[in-house]
C-alpha cells in the first residue's frame, strides 16, 4: 500500500491509496475547508499523450459534468498541472459492488434494490445522451449508506458519436457483460447495449457467477451471440422472465427501460424518489475539457505531438481479435487458408520492420508500393491481369507493444493470380517474420 500526504493547490490533502490503473492512482482526500471525504484521481498527461487518450479523458470530463444524479458518482470538479490531471470525486466508502458478489450470491431484496439503482441511473445517462458502454460490478461503487454509485465513464459515449446510421460503431467494453451486436462491429444502439450489461449485472447479483462463461473466448462469443445461459434453481419465475426479455440477443426485441421498470418484481420495495430526472444535470461551472488537457503545456512542442508515425499501427482490443477470428470464419469449413483471399498473421517483430520486410518482398516481386497511414500499404501489380490490376492491401493492428496482428488481403484483380502468389512467394518469404499463422494449431 502507497501511502502520501500533500496537499493540493491548498484546498484538498490526500493520503492514502484507493487504487490505480496504468494511466491512474487513486486517493483518499479532504476537502480542507469543508472536512468532506473525497477521491482523487491523479492522471499522467504524459502517459494519456502517448497512447492517445486526450479525447478519451476530455469526454469523460464533458460526460461527468452532464451525469448528476443521486446513483450517478459525481464528479465535484477537475484542476490540472503541467504533468498531472485531477478528478476530485465523491467518495465511495462501501468500495466495488463486485467486492461483495466476490463472497457469494446475494439475497434477493438487496440485489433488486442495487438493480433498480442501476437501471434508474443508467435511464438518467440516457435521458442525457450518454452510454456508459462498460457496466459491470467492478465499475459500481457503494457509499457508506449502501447506496450504488455508478462510476468510470471512461469508455463511454455521447449522443453526436452516433454515425449517419444512427448508430456507435466502436467496439469496447468487457467481453462478458458485453452485448452480443457490440462484438458483432455492425454498430449498435448505446440503449440497448448497456440494458444487456444491466441484465447480466442482475443475474450475477442472484447466482454469484456469470451467466455467460468459457475459458475459451470465442465460446463465449458463441453463448453470448445465441444468449445460452442457464438460471439456477433457486432464481424466482418472475426474475427468469424478465432476463429473458433482457438477455435478447435481438436488440431490437430487447426490452427497454420504460417496460423494465414497469416490471412487477422490479417495482417491490422501489424507491420511487430517484426515479424522475435530476433537474441539476450541469454543472454551475462546467469544465472546459480543452484547458485541462492541452498537448502543448507538456511533452514537446506542437509539432511533435501532431507529427504523423506513418508506420504506428491501428490499436487492437479483444473484441477486434475476436471478430476477426477464424473461429468465427464459416469459410474455413468451405476453404483452406491457403484458399482464402484474406489472411492473419501474428508477429513479434515492431510495425516498422513488418512494413520494412513487405516492401523488400513486394521489390523482389516486382509490386508497386504504397503506403497509407496506420501502419498499412497497398502492393500494385504493374501488368494488367485477367480481371484488372491485382491489388494487395496489408495491414497492421497493435494486439500488445509486443504483438501485432498483420493481415492480408486481395483488394482487386484475379483471385486464382493472387492465391499462386500468395502460396509461391508471398507465404514463404514472411515466414521469418511470422509468429503464428491465424488459424493453425499452435503450441
Amino acid at each position: 500500500m502507497e501511502n502520501k500526504t500533500n496537499i493540493l493547490m491548498q484546498r484538498y490533502d490526500f493520503g492514502r491509496l484507493l487504487g490505480q490503473g496504468n494511466f491512474a492512482k487513486v486517493y483518499y482526500g479532504r476537502n480542507l475547508a469543508s472536512g468532506q471525504s473525497v477521491a482523487i484521481k491523479v492522471i499522467d498527461k504524459e502517459k494519456i499523450l502517448k497512447v492517445g487518450l486526450i479525447n478519451q479523458t476530455k469526454r469523460e470530463i464533458s460526460v461527468m459534468g452532464l451525469v448528476k444524479h443521486p446513483n450517478i458518482l459525481q464528479l465535484y470538479e477537475v484542476m490540472a498541472t503541467k504533468t498531472k490531471i485531477y478528478f476530485v470525486l465523491e467518495y465511495a466508502k462501501g468500495g466495488e459492488l463486485f467486492n461483495k458478489v466476490a463472497k457469494g450470491r446475494l439475497k434477493e431484496d438487496i440485489a433488486r434494490k442495487y438493480f433498480q439503482q442501476l437501471i434508474t441511473a443508467v435511464d438518467f445517462c440516457h435521458s442525457r445522451g450518454v452510454y456508459h458502454r462498460d457496466l459491470k460490478p467492478e465499475n459500481l461503487l457503494l457509499d457508506e449508506n449502501g447506496n450504488l454509485k455508478v462510476s468510470d465513464f471512461g469508455l463511454s459515449a455521447l449522443a453526436e458519436s452516433k454515425r449517419q446510421d444512427g448508430l456507435l460503431h466502436t467496439t469496447c467494453g468487457t467481453p462478458a457483460y458485453v452485448a452480443p451486436e457490440v462484438i458483432s462491429r455492425k454498430g449498435y444502439d448505446g440503449v440497448k447495449a448497456d440494458i444487456w450489461s444491466c441484465g447480466v449485472i442482475l443475474f450475477v447479483l442472484l447466482a454469484g457467477y456469470l451467466p455467460f462463461h468459457d475459458s475459451n473466448l470465442m465460446e463465449m462469443y458463441k453463448k453470448i451471440s445465441k444468449a445460452e445461459y442457464k438460471c439456477p434453481n433457486w432464481f424466482p419465475p418472475e426474475v427468469r422472465k424478465l432476463l429473458s426479455r433482457i438477455l435478447d440477443p435481438n436488440p431490437y426485441t430487447r426490452i427497454s427501460i420504460a417496460k423494465i421498470m414497469e416490471n412487477p418484481w422490479f417495482r417491490k420495495g422501489l424507491d420511487c424518489r430517484h426515479l424522475r430526472a435530476s433537474t441539476e444535470d450541469k454543472q454551475k461551472n462546467p469544465v472546459n475539457a480543452d484547458t485541462v488537457i492541452d498537448p502543448n503545456e507538456c511533452c514537446g512542442s506542437p509539432s511533435t505531438e501532431t507529427k504523423l508515425d506513418m508506420a504506428k499501427p491501428i490499436t487492437f482490443n479483444a473484441f477486434d481479435i475476436i471478430s476477426l477470428s477464424t473461429g468465427f470464419d464459416l469459410s474455413g469449413l468451405f476453404v483452406s487458408s491457403d484458399q482464402k483471399e484474406e489472411v492473419q498473421f501474428i508477429s513479434k517483430n515492431s510495425a516498422s520492420s513488418i512494413l520494412t520486410k513487405v516492401e523488400e518482398i513486394a521489390r523482389c516481386l516486382r509490386l508497386k508500393v504504397m503506403k497509407k497511414e496506420g501502419g498499412a500499404m497497398k502492393l500494385e501489380g504493374l501488368n494488367e491481369c485477367r480481371s484488372g490490376t491485382l491489388c494487395i492491401d496489408v495491414e497492421i493492428f497493435e494486439i500488445t507493444s509486443s504483438f501485432h496482428l498483420v493481415e492480408v488481403r486481395k483488394s482487386s484483380g484475379d483471385t486464382l493470380d493472387y492465391l499462386k502468389m500468395f502460396q509461391q512467394h508471398l507465404k514463404p518469404a514472411l515466414t521469418e517474420i511470422v509468429w503464428a499463422w491465424q488459424g493453425e494449431q499452435q503450441d
